[in-house]
């Protein structure tokens, strides 16, 4: 036991939490990029002109069927950009994909009639989808928007093998090289998979408790 007591030093509990506060970054800048080009593509998927559609096609197919690791491996190595921002540069691209589809979904929830309400008032196109079809349709993504923010914080554990950016899980791997007890590092390994549970877990919580709160306003 005292083997395990030992890690719980102030210098050992901050050094993880500076990991953790890197991981959260790095997700939340991801997240926040890709609603962004994900909604411009989605729209683009919606399009009427053909190309556009195109376009967006292979986009979303293209990340849908590759590794993520790829395209960290890409944005660090061959772009050759810094590690936050190569790391950045990568789930966001990789993540849009997703988020395209999410917002797809989204949109096709608002009913077609505020469409034609927004047409008969005289707004055009660009105003339609700002001011009264992403409101609307913003309320229903947001749960997936937040499990794709949990899976997003899981996969930065991918970055310390990539380019040996300090996150959660690359400050773990340096702690036990600090240590040589089985046990020690066995209990470095329970501290990281408690913390990313933590999170995950209270973002899937926040998920269920908004759904439900959707649920109960319709049905009111």
């Amino acid at each position: 036991m005292s083997d395990i007591a030992a890690l719980f030093t102030w210098v050992n509990m901050r050094f993880l939490l500076q990991g953790l506060g890197m991981t959260l970054l790095i997700s939340a800048l991801a997240i926040a990029c890709s609603v962004v080009l994900g909604t411009l593509i989605s729209v683009m998927r919606t399009s009427k002109s053909r190309v556009l559609r195109g376009v967006a096609t292979v986009y979303i197919e293209v990340f849908k069927n590759t590794p993520l690791l790829l395209w960290i491996m890409f944005t660090f190595f061959v772009a050759q950009l810094p590690p936050i921002g190569a790391a950045v540069l990568a789930f966001t691209l990789f993540t849009s994909a997703s988020v395209a589809e999410i917002v797809r979904g989204g949109l096709a929830s608002v009913p077609f009639g505020q469409y034609e309400a927004a047409k008969s008032q005289g707004f055009s196109g660009a105003q339609t989808y700002v001011l009264i079809i992403l409101p609307q349709a913003l309320r229903n993504m947001v749960p997936a928007l937040l499990s794709q923010f949990v899976t997003t914080i899981k996969d930065t554990s991918y970055l310390w093998g990539a380019m040996a950016l300090q996150e959660l899980m690359g400050r773990g791997m340096i702690l036990m090289n600090s240590y040589n007890s089985t046990v020690q590092i066995f209990a470095i390994f329970a501290i990281m998979a408690l913390v990313y549970f933590a999170v995950c877990f209270t973002l899937s919580q926040i998920v269920r408790a908004y759904q439900r709160k959707i649920k109960q306003a319709r049905a009111a």
